[in-house]
């Protein structure tokens, strides 16, 4: 028999069998609220449950007023340090500034000159993959998928580690500049088979650059002739700093440190992460963003009628137009009320690199998508306040470097990874107890029937 017939087979017992699951698994809603169960460990004003204590990022959108959330505008801070602080930094001195943000996540301070030196060095090794991963891991068996190609080649890092279990701090640290380094590489060289074994064109693996920081390095193994320039690097240096890190609170740092405080090994932690962050409603959202502004920008005839962007985000919203899911992506966080501070900055160097290049009806619409997409929201939602999330601009920043829509959502991995690393290590030195929350079962009593009486 064939593999699809076996396959239909399979499918329509499944279907027979499944035909009554949902009323299976639907749980009353009036349970939550009856045993006071915090539905996504967040409470009924929005705000979220505590879960632990960090001292690596903090994300402040609001403040409490008599035990309710006023909005304020939002700030990000690494290690204490507010990104606006960290980002006008590294343009005043026109340097990369990953690397640095990498190391203060992962050693809780800035580095001096020598130190970074010694850091960029260790980074710069670890890019050079195992002798043979490439062929082996990604080569003989691509994906079409480069988020879980990635998580698979985490994974696999860990037959290559001869200390892969070993979660002491010393290990660890070296295992986190390891895949802060290798991940970028793996990202590069798995699109590159994707787009050859899927998309059936010419197959190209460029070797890294000891010399190029991380943003040039991807910006070097992404392009055919290696080209791009300065700009290009640093805007994608500053994407990179954007999403090294969002606190403990975010769904892959969570997940991240759920696995780790079980004590498992670091690339089963960090593949976890990569694959929570795959989710739309998580770090896949920066394409869904993309796909809605290609949508609209073809269904309006003015980018700058603010009436007619309306009109059609309200289509949107009742879901008559667009993906029919209803959502205006890119537009509100679980946090942020008044500002994200990382969107406030994507959005200042969206304007001029879309000026540049004369291209400025893009930014002229996406900039009334926010506007207009907050109006709309604010009429239908009038008890939250809501602005525009980083991943707004940040789909646009990679379309305007070239950038597939495919590897949106894995850079953001790349760049979170020290962030993810960072909380790795945290949760083995500090937590001291695995993670494990409750569930209350609302199952009734049956009794078991024979299999003779079941009918």
């Amino acid at each position: 028999m064939a593999y699809e017939e076996q396959d239909e087979i399979v499918l329509g017992y499944i279907k027979g069998l499944c035909d009554d699951i949902k009323a299976r698994y639907t749980i009353d809603p009036t349970e939550f609220e009856h045993f006071n169960i915090k539905r996504g460990l967040r409470n009924s004003d929005g705000t979220g449950i505590y879960a632990g204590v960090t001292n690596i990022g903090s994300v402040q959108g609001y403040v409490l007023l008599d035990s309710e959330p006023a909005p304020v505008v939002g700030k990000l801070y690494y290690r204490g340090i507010d990104i606006m602080d960290i980002v006008h930094s590294y343009a005043q001195s026109n340097k990369f500034g990953y690397e640095e943000v990498a190391y203060l996540l992962i050693f809780g301070k800035l580095p001096t000159a020598q130190q970074l030196i010694q850091y960029n060095s260790m980074l710069s090794a670890a890019r050079q993959l195992p002798a043979g991963f490439t062929e082996d891991t990604i080569l003989k068996a691509p994906g079409i998928n480069i988020m879980n190609k990635l998580a698979r080649c985490i994974l696999t890092l860990y037959t290559y580690d001869s200390m892969a279990d070993d979660t002491s701090v010393e290990n660890v640290v070296r295992q986190s500049i390891e895949l802060i380094g290798r991940v970028p590489v793996i990202i590069a060289n798995c699109y590159a088979a994707k787009r050859h074994y899927f998309d059936k064109e010419s197959l190209f693996i460029h070797v890294p650059d000891e010399n190029l920081s991380l943003a040039e390095n991807f910006l070097h193994m992404l392009r055919r002739d290696n080209q791009f320039t300065s700009e290009e690097a640093r805007i994608l240096d500053l994407m990179l700093i954007l999403h090294a890190e969002h606190g403990g609170g975010n769904n892959s740092t969570f997940t991240c440190r759920v696995l780790s405080s079980t004590n498992t090994d670091t690339y089963a932690a960090l593949s976890s992460a990569v694959g929570s962050l795959k989710g739309p409603l998580h770090g896949g959202a920066n394409a869904k963003v993309m796909e809605m502004f290609r949508d609209i920008r073809e269904h309006i005839r003015d980018p700058r009628d603010c009436d007619e962007v309306y009109a059609y985000l309200c289509k949107i919203l009742n879901k008559e137009a667009g993906d029919r899911s209803g959502k205006i992506y890119g537009l509100g966080h679980a946090v942020y009320t008044e500002s994200d501070p990382r969107a406030l900055i994507l959005k200042q160097y969206v304007r001029k690199m879309l000026m540049d290049k004369g291209q400025i009806d893009d930014f002229i619409l996406m900039e009334k998508i926010e506007e207009q997409g907050l109006r709309v929201l604010r009429e239908r939602q009038t008890t939250k306040v809501m602005c525009a999330n980083v991943d707004m601009y940040s789909g646009l920043i990679y379309q305007m470097l070239g950038i597939p829509q495919e590897l949106y959502t894995p850079l953001f991995a790349a760049a979170r990874m020290a962030g993810w690393c960072a909380h790795r290590i945290e949760e083995l030195v500090a937590g001291g107890r695995i993670i494990r929350p409750a569930y209350r079962a609302v199952n009734h009593k049956t009794p078991y029937v024979p299999i003779t009486e079941r009918g």
